[in-house]
């Protein structure tokens, strides 16, 4: 049995579909996503509802981004955040024409269901963005920061190698936990096409929104697996290009 983390979607299905087959994921694997599921590619909707599926036959935990906060909101109150609908929303909207007032209530549930963080039995943290408290995701003070937050890749980033856990200059944010793994701020940013490591944080977001892939990762091995590149699988669209 293996544990997979896998990184932010945007509405990729095909990528979705394809990076399970480069994993060769079975109903064995327990699979953690990290959140932001819908907004850039065509089939938000489609997404969620492969999801659901894939839910009945693996062990799914589900992590909420803020994507995900804005699909959901739309999704109850029938209206979407301007900024939500120019950065993707737009596309998710129009994934939903072809599905019914059950299925969309059924996918609103969903979205309620998903979880702001999840921590395993090795102290591992799993979070779409960040937290800022120096005590833990279980006191940080504004829980948007779970999937806003950049402060904490930054930090990573920006660390000294030679800084031990032991040591006194070692941020207690990061002691708080054995690993940490996010999405939310694509690694292609910073010229990367597979999932990074700083210090004991993984972000895998490998920008499939954009240009790049979709990325799982093996939490104990640290093996890799991605799909092709989301701007191949889908060759007449932009996804969320759009500058």
């Amino acid at each position: 049995m293996r544990t997979l983390a896998i990184g932010d979607i945007h509405g990729g299905l095909k990528g979705l579909i394809h990076l399970l087959e480069i994993a060769k994921v079975t109903k064995e694997d327990v699979l953690i996503f990290v959140g932001d599921y819908v907004d850039g590619w065509s089939e938000s909707a489609q997404v969620i509802q492969y999801l659901i599926e894939l839910s009945k036959t693996n062990d799914c935990i589900f992590i909420k981004g803020n994507h995900d906060v804005w699909c959901e909101d739309w999704l109850r109150t029938g209206e979407g955040e301007p900024v939500w609908l120019a950065h993707g929303g737009q596309e998710t909207v129009e994934s939903y024409d072809s599905f019914s007032e059950e299925e969309k209530k059924q996918h609103l549930y969903f979205f309620g269901d998903m979880s702001l963080y999840h921590i395993d039995d090795d102290n591992r943290l799993f979070i779409h963005a960040g937290f800022t408290s120096m005590h833990g995701v279980e006191k940080e003070y504004n829980f948007r920061n779970f999937y806003f937050d950049r402060t904490l890749w930054e930090m990573a980033l920006t660390m000294d190698s030679n800084i031990k856990k032991d040591s006194e200059l070692y941020p207690s944010r990061l002691k708080q936990y054995s690993e940490i793994y996010i999405g939310h701020t694509p690694t292609i940013n910073f010229y990367k096409d597979k999932p990074m490591n700083a210090v004991n944080v993984w972000n895998i977001d490998t920008g499939a929104a954009f240009t790049g892939k979709l990325s799982a990762i093996d939490i104990n091995t640290k093996e890799v697996f991605q799909s092709d590149a989301l701007k191949d699988l889908y060759p007449n669209e932009i996804g969320r290009n759009k500058g």
